[in-house]
């Protein structure tokens, strides 16, 4: 199923150079348009604390990377150029195809920013994620399945450091709750 969606995206490649040019822009630099987008929702940013946001954000793109480097290493699964005839439009090396790094950072940051943002801009960005993970098969250099699994890295790593934030909220709630040690006798 995973190579007939491939054959179904990427079989439409080449046909129409100026939607050839649009996804093979899409694929590669759309993720850094979405880094720049990251920054839009300034009140938001401002209210929550910069230095705040960038840590969450930065936290669930590190934690994305390295979960989507480990996935990577215990998966040997070759890139779709390497095993079949295709449209391959952009250049890429001849390494493991799962997950899609591009994915799993596109998909982690729109998660980040919806969690941790606004739900307005994350909205926009999980289109745009979305658009990088189709570019990305439309080109040639993963399949559908690589992109899902970044997408779920992406959500794991968000969704983990809302679990850790939550955590040490309530660690600190509570002990701000405890009475002081040393009180009169």
């Amino acid at each position: 199923m995973n190579y007939h969606l491939f054959q179904m995206i990427n079989g439409a490649a080449g046909a129409h150079d100026p939607v050839d040019d649009l996804f093979e822009w899409t694929a590669t630099w759309l993720i850094f348009v979405m880094a720049a987008v990251t920054l839009v929702p300034g009140r938001t940013l401002l209210r929550t604390g910069v230095w705040a946001v960038l840590v969450r954000v930065g936290a669930s793109l590190l934690l994305a990377l390295g979960l989507g480097q480990a996935v990577g290493h215990l998966n040997h699964e070759a890139r779709p150029f390497q095993t079949h005839v295709v449209h391959q439009l952009i250049p890429h090396a001849s390494d493991v195809s799962m997950p899609s790094d591009h994915a799993t950072v596109a998909f982690a940051l729109a998660f980040a920013v919806t969690a941790f943002l606004s739900r307005r801009w994350g909205v926009v960005l999980i289109v745009l994620a979305t658009a990088v993970g189709f570019a990305r098969v439309w080109v040639g250099v993963h399949y559908p399945g690589d992109v899902l699994a970044g997408a779920v890295i992406g959500a794991v790593a968000v969704t983990t450091v809302l679990g850790v934030e939550r955590l040490l909220h309530h660690r600190n709630a509570s002990a701000s709750r405890a009475p002081a040690g040393g009180g009169r006798r």
